[in-house]
């Protein structure tokens, strides 16, 4: 019988160690003690004369041969036991500890193995060490990723800015209010992206705050709709409104910005045709979407289309792809009022994108 086997697994570690000992001793004495009727019991049938004599305190040669092979059986047994019972502990330990110093020394990829024979605590350390070695994995190819999208969203409006600067200090270029048009347009740009980096970073350190009040959701969006109705109607986009004039609590400011994004959005991937902006409030939540009538998003690109520098599929005319924050904002600021965003399919044929917040 396997000892350790007895041990329910459910156990704390030292329950288990404690149970283990105790079932070894049992099973010794167990073992010594039947083990004896069993070799006197013999020795009075069939050997009468390997028995000591009853006036002799000293055991017999057969009764010494007996003693000294049940000691070298039971130390066998413990020795079995307290190496079945170390490897279970001490090896995911171990590798717990190669993985550690791996990791110290910038192997992210490290991880500890167990198998099934570990005893449950130490099989629990295993695990957490793996998730926190998968977390310092991933928290690492994100900061590689976002050092690198970071530096390639930057560098073409400084670029442009470093180029016409020094053409104006070369006197290639002539100073005039057009070019001066052009360098603010470029400076306008780089705060956007600026500052849209700056919200999708407090939003997944947990640190975004909301300025929360009474807000009249309609207006709100008709202050976004009336800044971008020209461009939108510029690219041949149809608007339709469908505004509820119930209030809302909600950072107003926030919510124009997510609007916005969401227009964006619409304006460089969605096919020119109707778009359509809607605001309702159904079962404690406040909702804000903008449909559109085409292309439609690939399910799989739906998976990632909110994180941070993903970009949809351009529209036929389009001349640019964006910083591809613009939905990440949208799920940010969702998620900074408590509540979600997502994508669906439009009966339109379009995509549907909305933010969730509860009332």
């Amino acid at each position: 019988m396997n000892i350790l086997s007895s041990v329910a697994p459910s156990k704390g570690l030292g329950r288990q160690i404690v149970s283990s000992v105790a079932i070894l001793v049992l099973a010794i004495m167990m073992m010594v003690l039947l083990g004896s009727y069993a070799f006197y019991a013999t020795l009075w049938m069939f050997y009468p004369a390997g028995l000591s004599s009853p006036d002799s305190w000293l055991p017999s040669p057969a009764e010494w041969g007996w003693i000294v092979a049940t000691t070298l059986t039971g130390l066998a047994v413990a020795v079995w036991v307290a190496i079945r019972l170390s490897r279970r502990i001490l090896a995911p330990l171990n590798s717990v500890a190669t993985s550690l110093r791996q990791v110290a020394q910038g192997d992210l990829a490290a991880r500890a193995a167990t198998d099934d024979h570990s005893l449950g605590e130490a099989t629990q350390l295993v695990n957490d060490f793996n998730t926190m070695a998968e977390r310092l994995e991933r928290v690492e190819q994100e900061r590689i990723f976002w050092n690198a999208a970071i530096a390639h969203e930057l560098r073409t409006p400084v670029t442009i800015l470093r180029g016409r600067l020094q053409g104006l200090t070369e006197g290639i270029f002539h100073p005039d209010p057009a070019l001066f048009a052009s360098l603010l347009i470029q400076v306008e740009g780089l705060g956007r992206l600026i500052e849209d980096l700056r919200v999708v970073g407090l939003a997944e350190s947990g640190h975004l705050q909301m300025q929360m009040q009474e807000t009249d959701l309609r207006q709100e969006v008709m202050t976004v709709v009336k800044a971008c109705e020209s461009a939108l109607l510029e690219k041949g986009f149809e608007l339709s409104l469908a505004l509820e004039t119930r209030q809302a609590v909600c950072d107003p400011v926030r919510i124009r910005q997510a609007l916005l994004a969401l227009l964006e959005n619409a304006l460089r991937h969605a096919t020119p045709g109707t778009l359509a902006i809607k605001t309702s409030s159904a079962d404690g939540m406040h909702c804000l979407s903008v449909e559109d009538s085409g292309p439609g998003i690939d399910l799989t690109d739906a998976q990632t289309i909110f994180d941070a520098f993903q970009r949809g599929p351009l529209a036929p005319d389009a001349q640019q792809k964006g910083s591809g924050l613009g939905l990440a904002i949208v799920r940010a600021i969702a998620g900074a009022h408590h509540g979600t965003a997502g994508y669906t399919p439009s009966p339109m044929g379009g995509a549907c994108f909305w933010l969730r917040w509860p009332a």
